[in-house]
């Protein structure tokens, strides 16, 4: 009788350490998988999704400001959101300008998972990318910069890390007339960009 506690003592004894290793393993692999996770996953896995309401963060910008949106789109360096509150359109950010997301604990956690794959194209969306499809809109912008300063105007061209834009009165059509200056403005000088329209994205 005894012997036959002692084996099964031992063998619960085994089953206990395999059970201890086998979750220090997975412990392990997942924080190897938590090591590669980039933002732009974590932001995909804010996007809304089709049937569920949109959750809603707080986004501390570059030039001081904290913006209450949802993730609509996210391409290779940028993130596109729909304010909480206030007009339409929509706000373009580049990663670069994320100082801080605020969110739920439940949601921030949900962003950790495994994110599914993204698209090819969704890699080649850079942010100059997005700004030529406003350009081809001819849409009203305000470009915030990281200095604080607000210009608002009409996007002309957009380069690989840079801007030109027709400075004139937010909600005016860019005529000759109503355009008071021209700005080429770096990608990194940008802390966001709210347009009267959102761009398309694919």
């Amino acid at each position: 009788m005894r012997w036959d506690r002692f084996f099964d003592d031992l063998e619960d004894q085994l089953a206990s350490e395999w059970e201890a290793e086998r979750a220090a393993l997975d412990t392990e692999a997942e924080r190897l998988r938590l090591s590669r996770v980039q933002l732009s996953e974590r932001l995909m896995l804010l996007a809304a999704r089709e049937g569920a309401s949109p959750i809603v963060a707080s986004f501390d910008l570059g030039d001081g400001a904290t913006v209450r949106a949802s993730v609509t789109g996210v391409g290779a360096d940028w993130v596109a959101l729909a304010l909480a509150d206030g007009p339409g359109g929509a706000v373009l950010v580049p990663f670069a300008s994320i100082g801080a997301i605020g969110l739920p604990h439940a949601d921030l956690l949900r962003t950790a998972r495994p994110a599914p794959p993204r698209s090819s194209l969704a890699d080649r969306l850079t942010f100059g990318f997005v700004l030529r499809d406003l350009v081809r809109r001819r849409a009203g912008v305000a470009v915030h910069l990281v200095s604080g300063r607000v210009l608002t105007g009409t996007i002309d061209r957009a380069g690989a890390d840079h801007l030109d834009l027709a400075v004139h009165d937010q909600g005016s059509p860019r005529r000759a007339d109503a355009v008071s200056g021209y700005r080429l403005v770096p990608f990194g000088a940008i802390a966001w960009i709210r347009a009267d329209e959102a761009p398309a994205i694919p």
